[in-house]
């Protein structure tokens, strides 16, 4: 791959600085490494940019907890909030040499692909079993969890997981929409223009999915399990009336650099 000149590389950066893209400079860096100067295939990935595709969806990857993963276009793009979710994870399954993990609504798998690979790191090892509804996110899912034993499913939250796991399930987690629906109109368009609805819509409050997931997370928790989830910060009132009412204890963690709130929802 030839080395881009400054000509070059300013005239990428002012072409999607114009297109509204805050960090051009970041970006023009990552498209310039992902094809060669003067190509037809970085022409093409430039002009799916600057067309507003996220930069995630142009790539074919996105970055998290440390690691590189698959996500392509009609995928929910991680954010970069979600490692406050993993490390609380990961602290929570630490005294144990073996973990069941469940990720519900898990799309392209990257919360608990992270579990997984932070277990490994230490030397300890899980179970995981993650699920979502989107056969695209589930495959993606696949793609990024297979290679560290986990399991990708698909399905409506619970109901493909293997029944033996009732009670069993040491970390539940559960990345649910939770942006409330008059809400996601106001969403940076690469968000609602390009990830699913499903992925981004959590009803009135923001709450309606991580509702049904509460409803029967008490029946697959083990005696000492805990479900794992992120809001916006304010919906924690909310939240810990859901937690509340499924007869779980509910403690908010919050996380001011990364702008990430995660309630724990314990026995």
């Amino acid at each position: 791959m030839s080395t881009p000149d400054p000509t070059t590389t300013a005239a990428l950066i002012a072409r999607l600085r114009a297109a509204g893209c805050v960090f051009a400079e970041d970006e023009a860096a990552a498209l310039l490494r992902a094809a060669p100067v003067g190509s037809a295939r970085l022409e093409e990935l430039v002009a799916r940019r600057a067309a507003g595709e996220p930069l995630e969806h142009v790539l074919g990857r996105v970055e998290l907890a440390g690691r590189s993963w698959a996500v392509g276009p009609g995928v929910f793009v991680p954010r970069r909030r979600s490692e406050a979710l993993v490390r609380l994870a990961l602290d929570r399954v630490a005294p144990r040499p073996d973990a069941t993990v469940v990720d519900l609504c898990c799309g392209c798998g990257v919360v608990g692909g992270a579990v997984l690979a932070g277990r490994s790191a230490a030397g300890t090892s899980a179970t995981l079993h993650a699920v979502d509804v989107d056969p695209v996110a589930a495959a993606y899912a696949r793609r990024n969890l297979e290679p560290l034993g986990g399991v990708a499913l698909v399905g409506d939250l619970f109901a493909p997981l293997p029944h033996d796991l009732h009670g069993r399930v040491d970390l539940l987690l559960c990345h649910a929409p939770y942006v409330p629906t008059d809400a996601v109109a106001t969403m940076p368009p690469e968000a609602r223009e390009h990830e699913p609805r499903r992925a981004l819509d959590g009803g009135d409050d923001g709450l309606d999915v991580l509702r049904r997931v509460l409803a029967d997370a008490p029946a697959w928790l083990a005696p000492d399990g805990a479900l794992l989830f992120e809001i916006a910060e304010h919906q924690w009132a909310g939240a810990r009336r859901a937690v509340e009412q499924a007869g779980l204890a509910a403690r908010r963690v919050r996380d001011e650099a990364l702008d990430a709130t995660v309630v724990v929802a314990s026995r």
